[in-house]
């Protein structure tokens, strides 16, 4: 018989820990969930849920960003993006346009889309005019659109990709010296493309107890007990609790679209830095529909401030589970999701974004280490 969430609070509050035990939860999913089934004030004190690198908008770099723009404003051509992304800014004087919003504004022809069919639609509808998508997203965006190029696009499309995969990210904060949290709740969509055995990495090399999680309270708080249990008992394995999507090898159609259409790279994430092997870049025989070797004139490599946000704007720190939204120093007084200073506050899988949609208006200060 299934368990109700009460009934898993109720395990989970039995458990004798060792002491206080932080989780992070990857997904940007997981945290609108965690907020505004309000988990965190359910929980017992000892237990941290502390929101990851789970955000897309949030990571993606400013370069991309400002390259899509200047292509917008500069070219005769149609932008699509997701819609999350026209409000994301650009660290740029507050006279100048520093968002795709701003220069749709300012006249030129950008379309917000929901995913990559209405993209296709768009440059079928408008043949005599080059479509420019601009695809931001983790494993669960860029499998669309990799499917897309699979299938064959019109020759006006092109694609100006910013894909990113998940687990490197994990990877890199497990690298280092202080990772901040003791357990993991791995992303459920990511794993339902990707398989979950995509994780297995934590628990193998850095003996982190994993778990993958659906969207409900009750899945989120049975991947809790999972792993709380794990740190109780001394135990260590990747334990799957979204069975009803989350299958073994995950899906194959969408890794084998991944794998025809796309190269893994390099790639760098705003606020974070280069990270190895973590984006998704178009293979050269697709050199024909990529906005980067199209109009590589918009690039602009003095744009990429590794690991610089606009000025008291702590999204990074936020992104990397460092800090909460509340302990930035802009949050709720300059930065609000009607006037975002930092990505985090724009999407509504940024963490800041999330809080506040959940209710949390005052600032706090950082705990002291």
């Amino acid at each position: 018989m299934s368990l109700t969430a009460q009934q898993w609070l109720g395990r989970i509050r039995d458990l004798e820990l060792p002491g206080k035990v932080r989780i992070m939860n990857v997904c940007g999913g997981h945290e609108r969930a965690i907020t505004m089934a309000g988990l965190r004030g359910a929980l017992p004190a000892n237990i941290e849920l502390i929101p990851g690198p789970g955000c897309p908008v949030c990571v993606c770099p400013e370069e991309d960003v400002y390259q899509a723009m200047q292509l917008a404003l500069h070219e005769d051509i149609i932008l699509a993006a997701f819609g999350d992304m026209l409000r994301v800014p650009v660290n740029l004087p507050k006279r100048a346009v520093r968002s795709l919003e701003q220069a749709r504004a300012a006249g030129a022809d950008i379309r917000a889309v929901a995913s990559p069919t209405e993209a296709m639609g768009l440059a079928r509808d408008n043949p005599k005019r080059p479509v420019v998508f601009f695809a931001a997203g983790f494993e669960t965006t860029t499998a669309p659109v990799a499917a897309m190029l699979a299938e064959g696009v019109p020759d006006n499309l092109s694609v100006l990709l910013s894909g990113r995969l998940t687990w490197p990210a994990v990877a890199m904060l497990l690298a280092s010296e202080d990772a901040g949290f003791q357990a993991l709740i791995a992303p459920g969509h990511v794993s339902t493309v990707m398989g979950a055995e995509e994780w297995e990495f934590v628990v193998r090399d850095y003996g982190i107890p994993a778990a993958v999680a659906g969207f409900t309270p009750v899945s989120l708080l049975a991947a809790m007990y999972s792993t709380l249990r794990q740190v109780r008992e001394g135990r260590r394995f990747l334990d799957n609790c979204y069975p009803e999507v989350v299958h073994a090898g995950g899906n194959r159609s969408a890794q084998r679209c991944l794998a025809e259409t796309l190269d893994v790279v390099d790639a760098n994430w705003r606020g974070v830095g280069v990270i190895p092997a973590s984006g998704f870049a178009l293979k050269p025989r697709l050199a024909a529909h990529n906005a980067r070797e199209l109009y590589p004139s918009y690039e602009d490599p003095a744009r990429k401030h590794s690991g610089e946000m606009p000025a008291g704007c702590d999204c990074s720190r936020v992104v990397l589970g460092k800090i909460y939204p509340n302990e930035c120093k802009l949050y709720g007084l300059a930065c609000t999701p009607r006037s975002p200073i930092g990505p985090c506050m724009v999407s509504d899988e940024g963490a800041c974004r999330i809080w506040w949609a959940g209710g949390v208006r005052e600032r706090k200060a950082p705990a002291v280490a």
